[in-house]
């Protein structure tokens, strides 16, 4: 369903399940920033109206993630930590060339948001599966559901506002490339790397 075109390595849980509180500090930046994208966005292209109605709706979901990423870091009697650069995504949005019309702009910036939470998707699944805590397994599980619903949509909007055939040709590559730098990922505490 997600399209990717490499999947995380299974091992990724037991480095996760000696650092949980790495990856929850790691895990409420990522909501915070999906928030911050969502905002990004609006204050970019406020004349996309229907766009705009669902970043509204977006931003205010993810900063309720956030929310409960940080009640679980406290309910741990840890603190949240500094914020991390996140590797993955610095590596994936060199994919698409600077510059161009504000609507390709617009569709580079909507697949790239499609990919960041199609891959968090795939690492929320494989969480749910395999962590050992069932509370937390199944914390992970309810926000996959949530995620896959943000990747559909991000799709769904480059679709929209880009020219179709261009737009799944794009698609397709930034797939390949994002395989690509997953082989040199997948062995930290986050999310994504």
């Amino acid at each position: 369903m997600l399209g990717l075109k490499l999947p995380t390595d299974p091992r990724w849980v037991n480095i996760v399940e000696k650092n949980i509180d790495e990856i929850l500090t790691d895990h409420a930046y990522c909501e915070q920033k999906a928030a911050s994208t969502a905002i990004s966005l609006i204050i970019s292209f406020p004349d996309y109206t229907e766009l705009v109605d669902e970043m509204i709706a977006l931003s205010r979901e993810e900063m309720g993630h956030f929310k409960m990423v940080h009640d679980r870091i406290i309910a741990r009697g840890q603190t949240l930590g500094r914020e991390r650069k996140d590797e993955y995504v610095v590596k994936l949005m060199k994919f698409f060339p600077k510059g161009g019309s504000r609507n390709t702009h617009l569709t580079h910036r909507l697949l790239y948001a499609a990919l960041i939470e199609a891959r968090s998707c795939e690492r929320f699944r494989l969480l749910s599966e395999e962590l050992e805590d069932k509370e937390l397994a199944e914390f992970y599980h309810k926000l996959m559901v949530s995620e896959a619903n943000h990747y559909t949509m991000f799709l769904k909007f480059a679709r929209q506002y880009g020219n179709r055939e261009e737009v799944d040709q794009k698609w397709n590559d930034l797939l390949e490339y994002e395989a690509s730098i997953m082989k040199e990922l997948g062995k930290k505490e986050t999310i994504h790397g």
